[in-house]
């Protein structure tokens, strides 16, 4: 169970902070929920409070680890099929597994892709979504902004 004020990690959302738990009756039920408010744009995301570990919800990573996923970024190999559709399930379930190193690979997987051949708008969005949830998360625990964040993760790509 995660409090308001708590750093939390969506693995399809990135990171946030919980900004208030409330009640809300939806279809007749009453559940609780978890208001996280992400640093940016100021999105605010409802989580219910009891399927947070099925959907993979977790507490953020601390500086230390970030930094080291910072800096096994330059050495991550990228495999992606040549095959669309293969490779957008592929990176959809990288994306979902809420692991930072596979979104990483997402992101510097289709930076390369987008350099040689350019993307297709699906693969586009995926790619911005896959930068926000890795830069989210990396922002809240290295407490910077997203343009300094952003611009180190372009840097070691």
């Amino acid at each position: 169970m995660f409090n308001i004020g708590d750093r939390i990690a969506h693995p399809m959302h990135g990171a946030g902070i919980i900004a208030d738990i409330e009640k809300k009756k939806i279809n007749g039920i009453i559940r609780e929920y978890y208001v996280l408010k992400l640093p940016v744009g100021g999105m605010l995301v409802m989580i219910p409070t009891e399927n947070c570990e099925e959907i993979g919800v977790r507490p953020i990573i601390d500086e230390r680890q970030a930094d080291s996923i910072i800096d096994a970024i330059s050495g991550i190999e990228i495999d992606m099929s040549q095959n669309w559709n293969r490779r957008y399930r592929e990176n959809m379930l990288r994306i979902k597994s809420g692991d930072l190193i596979e979104v990483a690979r997402v992101v510097k997987g289709l930076m390369a892709r987008d350099l040689e051949r350019g993307l297709s708008t699906g693969e586009r969005k995926m790619l911005r979504s896959a930068k926000q949830i890795l830069i989210s998360e990396i922002v809240l625990s290295k407490h910077s902004s997203y343009e300094a964040v952003e611009e180190l993760i372009n840097s070691v790509m």
